[in-house]
């Protein structure tokens, strides 16, 4: 692999640990896309999942005091029953279907009218919540975008939110590796790059809570949406180009 390629990778892996540190989303859309140029998808999802298992893990860590613990328990529940489900199916997702799928995410839940978006703070949504993103973290490959919908209509400020989903996604980046390891193996990941990729994922979210702090709430959320749409305007685009061209 080119020395260029490595440093646009590494550039790329710091830039979306310090957006997902913020967001708690969107950096993981980026990166994805990123790896999926010159990795086949199983070792794609498997550096990919490495990255953004020790980026969220820091994240745990700098906001541990703000962890609902009682969701991320009934979360791990569910998930684990999804991702038995998935395991014995046996799905691996080509790149197209992946570029789509992450493309299409915003919109989907966007056309979700407001009513009809749970909220993670009732009895029961944790649990559904699990078997829910666990399924699209496994076909897209991310699922922050979506585990947001169960928090937006939540009384949880910013920091709880953000450490809230870092617990849960570090939890489902675990199981992707298990799950397209034991499938497909590692393909052609050169595996001495996952060392430094950590570092470079830990470095970057450490930059985020000086930004954290300085936000709003509002902001935060104004800030997430625009980003998002233009990400997934871009997959669409990808995504056409590959399904038309192969």
């Amino acid at each position: 692999m080119a020395p260029s390629v490595l440093a646009l990778i590494g550039a790329t892996i710091v830039f979306t640990s310090f957006l997902s540190g913020i967001f708690g989303m969107a950096g993981g859309m980026i990166l994805l896309g990123v790896l999926l140029n010159y990795f086949d998808v199983a070792a794609g999802m498997i550096l990919f999942s490495v990255i953004q298992l020790f980026a969220n893990g820091w994240r745990v860590v700098q906001w541990r005091n703000y962890v609902r613990w009682p969701i991320f328990g009934w979360y791990v529940a569910g998930a684990a029953i999804s991702f038995v489900g998935m395991w014995i199916i046996a799905f691996v997702p080509d790149k197209a279907t992946v570029y789509l799928t992450l493309g299409l995410m915003p919109f989907a839940v966007e056309a979700l009218p407001a009513a009809m978006r749970p909220n993670i703070e009732w009895r029961g949504v944790p649990f559904a919540t699990g078997i829910a993103t666990t399924i699209v973290q496994i076909l897209a490959g991310v699922g922050g975008l979506f585990l947001d919908i169960f928090f937006q209509k939540s009384t949880l400020d910013r920091k709880t939110t953000n450490a809230t989903k870092a617990v849960a996604q570090s939890f489902s980046h675990v199981m992707r590796v298990f799950y397209f390891g034991s499938l497909a193996g590692v393909g052609d990941l050169p595996l001495w790059m996952t060392g430094p990729a950590i570092l470079l994922a830990i470095g970057g979210t450490s930059l985020a809570p000086f930004v954290i702090e300085r936000m709003t709430d509002h902001g935060f959320r104004q800030w997430t949406r625009a980003i998002i749409f233009a990400i997934s305007g871009v997959y669409l685009i990808r995504a056409g180009w590959l399904f038309w061209f192969g």
